[in-house]
């Protein structure tokens, strides 16, 4: 049983939809004042309702500096201080490598990576005059461990929040800063309607544990990376997806019948 974070405070990167709304939604759960961050206030607003309780909603492009110290700035003025921050922001358009344009690489860098490192340095002032604090980033199996067409820009950037997750680790566990990621699969999402029970049950058929993730799978890992039971873990992954990258190949699942 983890100790009770009720009473602190999350802020939630990308939290309007997805993975996003998942962890907004199971900190609320759990009694955390949560601010949910999007690029639109209506949309984080209705998260933020659908959590009700200390829950609300701000508007900030988070691969703006200017955006990322206003969030922070807003988490301290309505609650009285930053306890935890989950990077979550994240865009995968697909473009295969022959397509690709600098501009469209540097967009998804930008919103995956580059924000990462910015709604870090907003809320390092909180946290370190509290002397503690939980920093848990959203990455990806993609990058990190696998590989998949038309994601060349989006692998990189989960890899780099990995590199970026390792330093920053050291560097702010002096404070009492943790620094940790969640690393999910496949995860089905609002973002999957309407693709089709056949190619759902083709990425069901790669996964050991016949489905797809869920939101609250991710969002509970996340919960124990921000708990008290987790204040001796630092610069380390979890991966949740169901044991997809264990099998060597397809040949090894098929053993498994």
């Amino acid at each position: 049983m983890l100790k009770s974070l009720q009473g602190k405070t999350i802020i939630v990167t990308g939290g309007s939809r997805g993975i996003g709304r998942g962890i907004a939604k199971r900190f609320g759960e759990a009694g955390l004042n949560v601010l949910v961050v999007s690029r639109s206030l209506v949309d984080a607003e209705k998260v933020a309702e659908e959590i009700g309780g200390n829950a609300s909603g701000f508007a900030a492009d988070v691969s703006d500096e200017a955006g990322c110290k206003a969030m922070a700035a807003a988490a301290e003025e309505r609650y009285g201080g930053i306890d935890v921050l989950c990077a979550n922001a994240g865009i995968f358009p697909a473009a295969k490598l022959w397509d690709m344009t600098p501009q469209e690489f540097d967009t998804v860098i930008s919103t995956n990576l580059r924000s990462s490192f910015l709604s870090v340095s907003a809320v390092l002032p909180a946290m370190t005059r509290a002397g503690s604090g939980r920093i848990i980033l959203t990455s990806s199996i993609t990058g990190p461990i696998t590989g998949y067409p038309g994601w060349s820009h989006y692998g990189a950037s989960k890899a780099g929040q990995l590199g970026f997750m390792r330093t920053a680790a050291i560097e702010l566990a002096p404070r009492g800063i943790t620094v940790n990621a969640v690393m999910p699969g496949n995860i089905f999402t609002e973002g999957l309607d309407g693709i089709g029970g056949d190619y759902i049950a083709k990425m069901e058929a790669s996964i050991p544990m016949k489905r797809l993730g869920t939101v609250a799978d991710i969002a509970n890992a996340a919960l124990f990376f921000a708990s008290e039971e987790a204040n001796y873990v630092t610069g380390q992954t979890i991966v949740v997806d169901g044991g997809q990258v264990l099998p060597e190949s397809l040949g090894a699942l098929e053993a498994m019948a």
